[in-house]
């Protein structure tokens, strides 16, 4: 059986990205935006002015994240808690997995095709910046 899935494109990364970067503008939170494919991996990334250095990983990881398990990093990060179903899931896939807000699956006809990652702020900066990139997808 072969599996058709469509994926997210440079055109696509690109005005999510757009759009990341002008909420991260607006909200004076200088952001690392990363966009991943259907495979998880990245198609583009931008480092805004004063975005911190550390978080460029951090960006692409919480994409990473959002495709790999198809879920936005801040409900992953609820059920990773102590005593929580999946508590522990940050020490899979090499380190690779973020808890933290700011990572958004982006979903084409019903399907996840790729996510979103953003970095450089507080949690909801970069929850709110994940937003209105996945909204622009």
């Amino acid at each position: 059986m072969t599996i058709n899935l469509e994926s997210v494109s440079l055109e696509d990364a690109q005005r999510v990205m757009a759009a990341g970067q002008a909420k991260a503008a607006e909200i004076e939170s200088p952001s690392n935006v990363a966009v991943v494919d259907a495979g998880a991996n990245l198609v583009a990334h931008i480092r805004m002015d004063n975005a911190w250095v550390g978080s460029v990983d951090i960006s692409i990881n919480k994409a990473f994240t959002a495709r790999a398990f198809d879920i936005a990093t801040k409900d992953l990060a609820e059920n990773a808690q102590p005593g929580e179903q999946f508590y522990g899931i940050q020490g899979s896939n090499q380190g690779r997995v973020m808890i933290f807000a700011g990572g958004i699956p982006l979903r084409r006809a019903g399907f996840v095709v790729g996510a979103v990652g953003v970095s450089g702020g507080s949690g909801e900066q970069d929850q709110a910046v994940a937003e209105a990139a996945a909204a622009a997808f």
